[in-house]
């Protein structure tokens, strides 16, 4: 008897077949990255470098709130512009938006432009060789432009702040003039819910060692601008630097030119040589936008009593920010502590504010709570009027100085 002949077996499938369906999963796979990357990634990063972790806010008075009303603040430095975000609309993560500045009483804010950001950047020794912006570009779609161009990048974020202005409906103003200042504050005195945004460059890396890209910066908008940020570049040695060495020959013309144009010099993350250079030649009050003083929190990025006494000798201010490095603590009574440091040093007029909102820094607050400094200085016994000074008038005060017609 014969057993019954079994039926074909299921035909296996070529390599061919095989090898289209491995490409077509592969395939799948990187879209799904890619897509995580244009989509997630940009979020997921921002929201894990610009937090608000809980802090204890002292609880802000009726009299303190009216008093925050009554004056005009203004913060020097925020970094917005380099997240993907809308700056009309109120954000979940980050500090820094319209919603959030007008809930805070913010009169001005200058958004900063971050054109590079090398790996593994510290305080005391940053390499110039790496970046992360580059990915960053990339991963939030910015133009092809900006992929590769420091300049471009910081054209890009001009051109961010002046969309958004022209969305806004009427809601952000763009200073550029001494004349945009006296119409965003005669508004504001009439009770229309506008906010000043001046455009500013941390670092000018992004002239790619041509001074004749400054008129560009400024054609865009810029009227402030840092010589460093964490690293050297073409015109001056950072304090974060290998070098840290003094203004070059480039970084000497283009401080004649910023003054020149109209543009407010910042000292922040310069190096020492560099710093006292520039004290030494300005004929403008210069700024040190953003950070802190030794003499409360003695880390590599905050000012001597002698820097804060150059500084206040050329009319200028010290804006003192709200995160770890630069106050030791994510505290109002630290930021205060620094503020009162520089009033002692350098006189009342020198004190201002420059929060680094966005830039990468976890803060215990953002700005739509800032009335909680105004609170701390009233309750140390700081008058009125020298709390509308330090809060914004001292800034105000060096851009009427510093700013074009």
């Amino acid at each position: 008897m014969t057993s019954p002949v079994d039926p074909d077996p299921a035909p296996r499938p070529t390599r061919r077949v095989w090898v289209r369906r491995t490409a077509i999963g592969v395939g799948l796979v990187l879209v799904l990255v890619v897509v995580a990357l244009f989509t997630v990634v940009p979020g997921v990063v921002e929201r894990s470098l610009n937090k608000v972790v809980p802090a204890e806010l002292p609880e802000v008075s009726a009299q303190s709130r009216a008093v925050h009303d009554r004056i005009t603040v203004v913060d020097m430095h925020a970094d917005t512009l380099m997240w993907d975000r809308d700056l009309l609309e109120r954000g979940s993560r980050g500090h820094v938006d319209l919603p959030r500045l007008q809930e805070g009483n913010v009169a001005l804010q200058v958004f900063s432009s971050v054109s590079k950001s090398p790996r593994g950047m510290n305080v005391d020794s940053t390499s110039a060789d790496s970046d992360n912006i580059t990915l960053l570009a990339i991963a939030q779609r910015q133009p092809l432009r900006t992929w590769r161009s420091l300049l471009e990048r910081s054209l890009h974020h001009a051109d961010k702040l002046d969309q958004a202005a022209r969305d806004s409906d009427g809601r952000l103003q763009l200073v550029r003039t001494k004349g945009d200042l006296d119409d965003l504050l005669a508004a504001r005195g009439a009770g229309e819910q506008v906010t000043g945004a001046m455009f500013s460059v941390e670092g000018l890396q992004n002239l790619e060692g041509d001074a004749d890209n400054l008129a560009k910066l400024f054609d865009a908008g810029a009227r402030m601008a840092g010589f460093t940020h964490f690293f050297d570049n073409e015109v001056s040695g950072s304090m974060h630097g290998e070098e840290k060495g003094a203004l070059t020959e480039l970084g000497r013309e283009v401080l004649a030119e910023m003054e020149r144009l109209g543009m407010v010099v910042d000292v922040a993350h310069i190096s020492e040589p560099a710093l006292a250079e520039i004290l030494e030649l300005a004929t403008r009050p210069v700024v040190s936008s953003h950070g802190g003083v030794a003499a409360t929190c003695d880390t590599n990025r905050n000012l001597s009593d002698e820097q804060i006494r150059g500084v206040a000798q050329t009319g200028g201010v010290v804006g003192i920010g709200y995160w770890e490095a630069a106050v030791c603590e994510r505290t109002v009574t630290a930021v205060v502590d620094a503020i009162e440091h520089v009033i002692e040093v350098g006189g009342l007029e020198t004190a201002a504010l420059g929060s680094d909102f966005d830039g990468a820094v976890a803060t215990g607050w953002d700005t739509s709570q800032i009335a909680a400094v105004t609170h701390e200085l009233l309750e140390r016994g700081h008058s009125e009027a020298d709390v509308a000074a330090i809060m914004g008038g001292n800034t105000l005060r060096v851009l009427r100085e510093v700013l074009p017609q």
